[in-house]
């Protein structure tokens, strides 16, 4: 049942947007340090890219419908966990658990719908899955907000657990039965890991991924640090993200999403990428706020394009048997880059109209390498590990 995959797809995203406004105040109520502070929210991602990869493993080896029952369970679990932090250093060990199980269930449920999706339509399926991230985008972190001002962060973090818990249980029920076939077993589906990154297809799926994210970690660290020397406050930044979110999601739902299948997923990657370049360079000498909600649009035009299309470009570059994989170390560039776009920029201690003029430039170059390098042939099975 794809629709009931989307829902998983979407609480795996809100788990994560529900975590972005109150993980600061959470670790700093615990008596941690600005350093233990950085180091619990980055923590989440750094063991996520490693549940990523073993859940990529995983999934191929068992299939998408055990994994996910295992990470949304061992997920809602470490989310009522969270009560259980005394101190800053066991805050810092139940995100590692959470982020290491919630990496668990994004790989194996997005290797479900591209096993499960008409070939013909993958470009369509990726939109609407899209759909539902965007969503999640937009709801998270006003739904934790909200919450967490009328009661804690520990309630936020229960909240999402009951629902991971229930997903989890529903999915016993609609899930079993629609076990989607991993091909055929003949003890090549052990494809060598090198194998990937000599492709130029999951390549691009690869580094689309991660500039994707890498600026999505630059937005974050450095739109609040804009609005605010424009004389705005944070309820105006989340306006701006929410704005972008929406217009992502009308693409994503919008008729003008049968493109997708129309147009090969390298171009519609690349728009989307340029389209992002650009309107993170308009940020960069933007002046007025009214003017920063139009660019928030091109940036979320941008976003709608890539998003699909990456994932098109692993589906046709990859096999039943190795997808999963796959979809272990796309994830996992995904959480890579949004820890290096806040950081890099942190460490360069640049400015935000710097810090948003240099992440344009790097996505047009990132833009101009998907579009100028020459196909290689799709991943064969090889023996090997």
């Amino acid at each position: 049942m794809r629709v009931f995959v989307y829902f998983i797809v979407f609480f795996s995203f809100f788990d994560l947007f529900t975590q972005l406004p109150i993980m600061t105040p959470l670790a700093t109520s615990l008596g941690a340090t600005p350093f233990l502070t950085g180091l619990a929210v980055g923590m989440y991602s750094f063991s996520n890219t490693i549940g990523n990869i073993i859940s990529g493993f995983l999934t191929d080896k068992r299939g998408p419908f055990v994994i996910l029952l295992l990470g949304l369970l061992f997920t809602g679990i470490m989310l009522f966990s969270y009560f259980l932090a005394a101190d800053a250093w066991s805050l810092l060990i139940i995100r590692f658990l959470h982020g290491l199980t919630a990496g668990l269930i994004v790989p194996a449920a997005f290797t479900y719908l591209a096993n499960s999706s008409n070939q013909e339509k993958k470009g369509k399926g990726a939109a609407l899955s899209g759909a539902f991230v965007g969503l999640a985008a937009v709801i998270g972190p006003a739904f934790s907000g909200i919450v967490a001002s009328k009661s804690n962060e520990i309630t936020v973090l229960s909240v999402t657990a009951c629902f991971m818990i229930l997903l989890g249980i529903l999915s016993i029920i609609f899930l079993r039965r629609k076990v989607i076939e991993r091909g055929i077993k003949d003890g090549s589906d052990t494809l060598k890991v090198k194998v990937f990154f000599k492709n130029t297809l999951i390549m691009r799926a690869f580094s689309g991924a991660f500039f994707l994210m890498f600026s999505q970690g630059v937005l974050a660290y450095m739109l609040p640090l804009k609005v605010v020397a424009l004389g705005q406050d944070s309820q105006t930044s989340g306006l701006l993200l929410s704005t972008f979110g929406i217009v992502a999601i009308l693409v994503f739902v919008l008729p003008i999403n049968n493109l997708f299948d129309i147009i090969k997923p390298v171009k519609s990657a690349t728009f989307g990428m340029a389209a992002m370049a650009v309107g993170l360079i308009m940020i960069s000498f933007s002046n007025t706020i009214p003017f920063l909600y139009v660019i928030m649009g091109i940036y979320g035009i941008g976003f709608a394009f890539l998003f699909p299309s990456i994932n098109s470009l692993l589906i046709e570059a990859t096999e039943q048997t190795h997808r999963g994989k796959a979809y272990g170390y796309f994830y996992a560039f995904f959480s890579i880059g949004v820890v290096v776009g806040s950081g890099l920029t942190g460490l360069l201690s640049l400015t935000a109209n710097q810090g948003f003029l240099f992440t344009g430039i790097l996505l047009i170059g990132g833009a101009s390498l998907m579009i100028l390098q020459k196909n290689t042939s799709q991943p064969k099975k090889e023996a090997g590990t």
